[in-house]
C-alpha cells in the first residue's frame, strides 16, 4: 500500500518511461490497442498461449476481455486521477501521525487514503463511465455476441447498421441518463466534499 503512494508522489529512474507506457492507450487508436490485445491474448501470443495451457481455454470473444480491453484504453483517467490524489494529501499531517507513533501502514490506511480517497473515487467513478462506451478495442477482441460479448456501444452502431433506430435510440437515451446521472452524483459529492471542509475550517 505505501509502496503504491510512494510510486506516485516519487521520481525514480525509468518513472517517465513506465508513466508514457500507461498513457499510451490515451493516445492510440483504440483499434490499434485491440490489435495489440489480439495479438497478445491470441491462440499463438504469450498470454493467450499460457492461458490455453493453464486453464485449457482462451480469453478471445469472452466478456473477460471485453472487461480487460476497456479496462486498457481507459485506464489513464484512473492514474491521472489517483496521481493528483495522492500528490495534494498534505504530507505534514502524514508527518504528524509518524510524530504519534503511526506506522506506515497505519498513517497510509487513516491519513493518506482518507485525504486522497475523493479523488481516487472520481477516477473510479469516471474509469467505469468512460469503460461502458468503449468501443474499438472491445469489438476487435470480443467480438459483438448478443448475449455474451456484445456492449451498449456495439448494439447501438449494428442497430443503426441494420436500420433498428428504435433500438439504438432507446440505448443511446439509457447510456445517457446513466452517464449523466454518474457525473452528477460525482458533482455532488465533490461539493459536499468542499462544504463540509470549509464548515470545518470556519469551526
Amino acid at each position: 500500500m505505501f509502496f503504491s503512494r510512494l510510486f506516485f508522489i516519487k521520481n525514480f529512474p525509468g518513472k517517465e518511461i513506465i508513466e508514457a507506457i500507461f498513457f499510451l492507450p490515451m493516445v492510440l487508436p483504440p483499434t490499434v490497442t485491440g490489435f495489440i490485445l489480439l495479438i497478445l491474448f491470441g491462440k499463438y501470443g504469450p498470454l493467450g498461449f499460457l492461458i490455453r495451457k493453464i486453464f485449457n481455454s482462451q480469453l478471445l470473444f469472452t466478456w473477460w476481455v471485453a472487461v480487460i480491453a476497456s479496462s486498457i484504453v481507459v485506464f489513464p483517467l484512473m492514474y491521472q486521477s489517483a496521481k493528483a490524489a495522492f500528490e495534494s494529501v498534505d504530507i505534514k499531517q502524514e508527518r504528524a501521525a509518524r510524530i504519534l507513533g503511526a506506522n506506515e501502514l497505519r498513517v497510509f490506511c487513516t491519513v493518506t487514503m482518507s485525504l486522497a480517497w475523493p479523488g481516487i473515487l472520481s477516477g473510479i467513478v469516471l474509469f467505469f463511465a468512460r469503460a461502458i462506451g468503449e468501443f474499438g478495442a472491445t469489438l476487435m477482441t470480443a467480438g459483438n455476441i448478443p448475449g455474451k460479448t456484445q456492449t451498449i456501444p456495439m448494439a447501438i452502431y449494428f442497430a443503426v447498421e441494420s436500420g433498428d433506430y428504435k433500438t439504438a435510440v432507446y440505448l443511446v437515451v439509457v447510456i445517457i441518463l446513466f452517464s449523466f446521472g454518474l457525473i452528477f452524483w460525482l458533482n455532488w459529492l465533490s461539493r459536499k466534499k468542499v462544504l463540509y471542509y470549509t464548515k470545518k475550517e470556519r469551526q
